[in-house]
């Protein structure tokens, strides 16, 4: 209902793929069945400004047929990725993803277009888009920056959802972050290196907690802690 509401108050036809339908008989008639676009369908539907849709009528005479080439539409095809998705709103000019490019340039770590554009190490690199972009919307784009910056400089790579995560609540969580500076997260990753995944799968395992979370607490017990609490500016 939430995505059929969307398509109705932001229908555009720019934005509009024809639905995909077959002739049917129902009750006595010969009605269109659609196959893919029920949201599109649905929502067109519902819009008083919309009066008639294009659609793309296939030969599917009975439900075997239709369940086919319903099957056919949705797995014999190219999907659209997250990094496609977000280098296209980047041509369009969204102000989201523009924020998301700026956060991660200016933390030094650069977005990929695609999952096999690693180079090197894949230090300072990233495909991690989603984790980003949640990370802009719970902390504000200053905070999201200081947080891949403290992988970028362990020059660690390629950063990953679950560092991400852990570096957040250290930097976030009172129960870690008056006690350590980001310096001192980054001197822990590059201390521990590789051996920090291996410690934390066995650490989640064993307490039954979230990689992410058992990875933090693995990069945490590496920090010296400061006898006195880390004073930080309001």
């Amino acid at each position: 209902m939430r995505q059929i509401r969307r398509i109705i108050e932001g229908f555009d036809w720019a934005k509009f793929k024809p639905p995909i339908c077959a002739y049917a008989e129902c009750d006595g008639k010969t009605i269109l069945k659609v196959l893919d676009g029920q949201h599109t369908a649905i929502a067109a539907a519902s819009n008083p400004h919309v009066r008639m849709i294009p659609v793309m009528i296939v030969e599917a005479d009975d439900t075997v047929a239709q369940a086919k080439a319903f099957i056919g539409q949705n797995i014999d095809r190219v999907g659209v990725t997250t990094l496609q998705l977000h280098q296209a709103a980047l041509a369009a000019a969204d102000e989201d993803a523009q924020t998301l490019e700026l956060v991660c340039s200016r933390a030094n770590v650069k977005v990929l277009k695609t999952t096999n554009a690693y180079t090197g190490t894949g230090t300072r690199q990233t495909i991690a888009i989603k984790q980003v972009e949640a990370l802009i919307n719970r902390r504000g784009p200053i905070v999201a920056r200081e947080i891949p910056e403290v992988l970028a400089n362990a020059e660690r790579g390629p950063l990953t959802a679950p560092q991400i995560k852990a570096v957040e609540l250290l930097m976030t969580d009172p129960e870690y972050c008056d006690k350590i500076t980001p310096e001192d997260v980054t001197d822990s990753i590059v201390d521990l290196l590789f051996t920090a995944e291996d410690e934390a799968k066995l650490f989640a395992a064993t307490h039954k907690v979230q990689f992410w979370r058992a990875l933090a607490i693995t990069w945490f017990r590496k920090c010296k802690k400061p006898r006195q609490p880390v004073v930080r500016a309001a």
